[in-house]
């Protein structure tokens, strides 16, 4: 995973002296570039030591190694993406709608290449066989979670699979504590502590029911209610209404479950795809 996304996914589980170090670098990675450890800590509001401590928490030895990493990741992306110097930072008011669209174009796609380059395929089978085997799944998620709760639902409904997409934090708790064994709940959770849906799967486990969770944060209340959590990586930028990149990555990995289900029967999904186009295509016929 890169040097920013780490950074990123960091800053929301880091205490405060070290978070701000984190927003500043997320902003603008060239800052840390070009600044030296003292200077840093100052913009920052903090201490050297705390930029010392920064550097280790997330898996560095010290201020150099985040300058090399930074710098040699920022010219890669800036190569990849035909960009220009100070690529990676955000959306500025200076940007034209060009420049801003790149950046998010750019930061979707890594996005993607991440969250699919860090999948551990043996959890991914584990979640594909529980889905496989259910009788009845059910997924929910708040926000812009709830969209990719909606994705997968609408992805499984038209295989024939039996998936409710839960409305509300009652109606979650309400049918998870009534699931069963053969039954799966699916949680979505950028930050891994939006506490209905946490709460959603302590009810699911409880019955008995097999909880997959998907989310970005490794270290999170929602991973440690999940018998199999699927991680997204992502760079979502400050400037935003909602989940943006984040959705993205999500996505990614709701098309790699439904797919895993999906192939398993894969004659009876190529019938089940065929007749739910043609009973939709009848809707907009003249």
């Amino acid at each position: 995973m890169s040097i920013q996304t780490t950074i990123a996914t960091a800053a929301e589980t880091l205490p405060p002296s070290l978070a701000r170090i984190a927003r500043v670098i997320t902003d603008d990675p060239t800052t840390a570039v070009e600044s030296t450890i003292s200077e840093l800590a100052a913009l920052c509001d903090t201490s050297v030591a705390s930029v010392v401590r920064f550097c280790r928490v997330i898996g560095l030895r010290g201020y150099a190694a985040l300058r090399m990493s930074l710098a040699a990741e920022l010219g890669r992306e800036s190569v990849q993406f035909n960009a220009p110097a100070g690529f990676g930072s955000e959306i500025a008011t200076g940007d034209t709608l060009p420049d801003a669209v790149g950046k998010i174009a750019a930061l979707e796609l890594l996005a993607i290449e991440e969250t699919i380059g860090n999948l551990d395929f043996d959890v991914l089978a584990a979640a594909v066989e529980a889905i496989d085997q259910a009788d009845r799944i059910l997924l929910f998620g708040v926000g812009a979670s709830r969209l990719v709760a909606d994705d997968l639902g609408h992805k499984l409904l038209r295989i024939g699979r039996s998936a409710i997409v839960l409305s509300d934090a009652h109606e979650a708790s309400a049918a998870a504590s009534l699931s069963a064994t053969k039954a799966v709940a699916i949680g979505f959770s950028n930050s891994g502590s939006t506490r209905e849906t946490v709460r959603f799967l302590q009810a699911a486990r409880a019955a008995g029911t097999t909880t997959i969770g998907v989310t970005s944060v490794v270290d999170s209340p929602l991973v440690r209610e999940s018998d199999h959590a699927l991680f997204s990586h992502a760079r979502e930028p400050r400037f935003r209404a909602g989940a943006m990149v984040s959705r993205i990555a999500q996505l990614a990995l709701v098309d790699c479950l439904f797919v895993g289900v999906a192939q398993r029967r894969h004659a009876h999904t190529v019938h089940a795809l065929q007749r739910t186009a043609d009973a939709a295509r009848a809707l907009r016929d003249d």
